[in-house]
């Protein structure tokens, strides 16, 4: 495979668009695609290197890797239907969609039936991660698959983590995004503990920066709640998907129960399409 092979990103939602983006500065030929034509056409506007097309077939022929963003399992196997019939010989499917393990073993059913090299590859990272190279890769598949994804998979990301050889990377993300989702709901109602005791927010985060309970995510969770400034980098409505396809697989412990009811609360008060720092919107109330 070429140092910069041609790519194939089908989904222009925030996370494709910032991948598209970040590969076309670093060289790549970018192919992308969208359910919505005007969405991928907004995206390369403003991207170099990428142009937006409309039939997914169109995107990942001549394509070395194709890199699916789609926001659920039956998505990415509607639309890779209709694609694997157009990819090249040795092309390699990145599935980069968070489906839960079910449906990424679906998925490599499918490519293997057309023969198509497949790595189960979520990524722990949103947008300004995607567009900065900084992207860490949960990755499970074929060694030699991998390999020749490598090139474009450490274009966008800073780690590449190979976690197994079926659909571990896929099991792996639920794990970090419940952590994720956990961790900013107890910040939120760390502040709330915070109010009740008479403790300044500040003096708070002073004390947490003094020593090694600093965690970084979670002190930028603290800033959005803050300002109150929730423009999505990982919406509500996302996380509360990843909580509830963890919960279909295994029991959740009574915390994640709580974590799932505090985010579907969020969702119902209107505010899915917000930042997951969002979940500050309920502190105080009885209702999360």
């Amino acid at each position: 495979m070429p140092p910069h092979p041609t790519v194939a990103v089908l989904g222009a939602g925030a996370l494709g668009a910032a991948m598209a983006a970040r590969l076309g500065e670093t060289g790549h030929e970018v192919r992308l695609w969208n359910r919505s034509p005007e969405r991928a056409r907004a995206a390369a506007d403003q991207a170099t290197g990428v142009t937006a097309v409309d039939a997914v077939g169109e995107a990942v022929s001549g394509a070395s890797v194709v890199i699916t963003v789609l926001r659920d399992g039956d998505a990415v196997a509607q639309v890779m239907a209709d694609a694997l019939a157009g990819v090249d010989t040795g092309v390699v499917w990145v599935q980069a969609s968070t489906v839960g393990p079910g449906s990424a073993g679906q998925l490599a059913d499918l490519a293997h039936a057309h023969d198509i090299a497949y790595l189960d590859a979520p990524v722990s990272g949103s947008t300004t991660p995607a567009r900065h190279g900084k992207l860490v890769w949960l990755v499970a598949g074929d060694a030699d698959a991998l390999a020749r994804a490598r090139p474009v998979l450490e274009a966008l990301g800073s780690s590449v983590l190979h976690v197994g050889t079926g659909v571990e990377g896929s099991s792996l993300k639920l794990a970090v995004n419940a952590w994720m989702a956990a961790s900013t709901v107890a910040m939120s109602d760390v502040l709330g503990l915070c109010d009740g005791l008479g403790i300044d927010h500040a003096t708070l985060v002073e004390a947490l920066e003094a020593g090694p309970l600093a965690m970084p995510y979670a002190l930028a969770k603290l800033t959005l709640m803050e300002e109150r400034s929730f423009e999505p980098g990982f919406a509500v409505q996302l996380a509360l998907k990843d909580v509830d396809l963890a919960a279909a697989v295994t029991d959740l412990s009574p915390l994640l129960q709580a974590v799932q009811r505090r985010l579907r609360q969020t969702v119902a008060d209107g505010h899915g399409g917000d930042d997951l720092a969002a979940v500050d919107i309920l502190r105080g109330s009885d209702r999360g």
